[in-house]
């Protein structure tokens, strides 16, 4: 097989691509990020979602999409699929974990109805806090609209939750202080590590309404993980000597483990610009981004316009990633769940991970079918084969390159 200098890996976060098999478990029957979107759009812009370069690397194969066809072998390049979730649950963590090898077959730890008070009362002494406000799962930018003056008057922090395994606190940046909001998580950390809750994560918002200035969340966010139960895909690589840089809010999500460095980034305009940016100066290994905006700014907002919009600027800046690619490079572009805007509710869809890959050195009639893959893991062994020129043989993850002749 032809081994790689470099995989350009990008997960578009939220983008799934049709209901999970067990979706009805999670209340997400009939959840299809992809082709709800394209559908709903139509009927809102009064033309089809302009995707081009996507459609040509077989993204209407995967999924019907209005005014999006299917391509046949041939006609296009790279490669489709999708992928199956054996983990449980539907959120970044067990999502990009999977991705890395490690299926999390018992779902991490919620709480739908707020925090025991014993946790709480424990956090408020440890950092010294008036008190919390919230306590309740909630939508985030809602949230502070609800309670945002009465944190800035009282300087108690905004505390939530959603239906995903997080412990989210939102606080103002100037009147709470950026440095003290992400101390204050990371002490909620090693409290949420005792009850292996997934995630906590600092969100911190500027505004004054008073003056006119509407609350808004910045990109100061901050995901503090509960660290892999067990060594990844990502550390294979590392032992490897390979380099692994991630992009976004990758290294956060595994707790900086098997990750050799990271670039953190201002929502997906900025994940482009890194990624073109690495593509010029980075010579071997592995380039993981997450572009987060179609899952926190429009997802979770079921923002139709917004999400469809977001679609079409990664669409626009393909081809410029393509042309710094070379035959010793692959791409990859996938999803860690779903958030479909056209759905109840403001939370995560369980869908499939969509599947489209693309390297000059294919050889396979394009765009070639990978089918349904039977775990999210099969990404993570992809990109080990391609770097290492040796697949796993975990019996987790399966690569897909002999699918696309390489």
């Amino acid at each position: 097989m032809t081994q790689f200098d470099r995989v350009i890996w990008i997960v578009l976060d939220g983008v799934g691509a049709g209901a999970l098999p067990d979706a009805q478990l999670y209340g997400d029957h009939g959840a299809n990020t992809l082709a709800n979107l394209a559908r709903s759009y139509f009927q809102k812009a009064n033309r089809p979602l302009a995707l081009p370069n996507l459609t040509r690397l077989g993204l209407g194969n995967i999924t019907p999409m209005d005014e999006i066809p299917p391509l046949v072998a041939g006609k296009g390049e790279g490669a489709y699929g999708r992928a199956m979730e054996l983990s449980r649950g539907k959120d970044t963590s067990s999502g990009h974990w999977e991705f890395a090898g490690l299926v999390v077959s018992k779902p991490f730890v919620t709480y739908p109805d707020g925090f025991p008070m014993e946790l709480i009362n424990r956090w408020i002494k440890e950092n010294d806090l008036p008190g919390v406000l919230g306590n309740k799962a909630a939508s985030g930018t809602e949230i502070i609209k609800e309670l945002g003056a009465e944190h800035v008057a009282s300087g108690k922090p905004i505390l939530y939750t959603s239906a995903d395994s997080v412990w989210q606190v939102a606080a103002h940046e100037e009147s709470f202080g950026l440095d003290r909001l992400y101390k204050i998580c990371l002490s909620a950390r090693k409290i949420c590590d005792e009850i292996q809750l997934g995630r906590v994560i600092a969100r911190p918002f500027v505004g004054n309404p008073p003056q006119g200035v509407p609350f808004k969340r910045t990109y100061n966010r901050k995901d503090y993980a509960l660290p892999p139960f067990a060594p990844t895909y990502l550390d294979q690589l590392t032992e490897k000597n390979i380099h692994v840089r991630g992009i976004g809010k990758i290294s956060n999500i595994y707790a900086a483990q098997g990750i050799t460095s990271n670039i953190d980034t201002h929502g997906n305009t900025d994940g482009i610009r890194e990624v073109l940016a690495q593509l010029g100066s980075f010579e071997k290994g592995l380039l993981y981004c997450n572009l987060i905006d179609f899952d926190m700014l429009f997802g979770h907002r079921r923002d139709i316009m917004g999400f469809a919009a977001a679609m079409e600027e990664f669409d626009r800046a393909l081809p410029e990633i393509k042309s710094k690619m070379t035959s010793r490079d692959l791409l990859i572009l996938c999803s860690d769940h779903g958030n479909d805007p056209t759905f109840p509710g403001t939370d995560h869809t369980r869908e499939h991970s969509l599947i489209l890959a693309y390297t000059p050195a294919q050889t396979r009639a394009a765009p070639a079918d990978l089918g349904t893959r039977g775990s999210f893991a099969d990404l993570g062994a992809t990109a080990v084969h391609a770097l290492t020129g040796v697949a796993p043989s975990d019996g987790i993850g399966k690569s897909f390159l002999p699918e696309m002749g390489l």
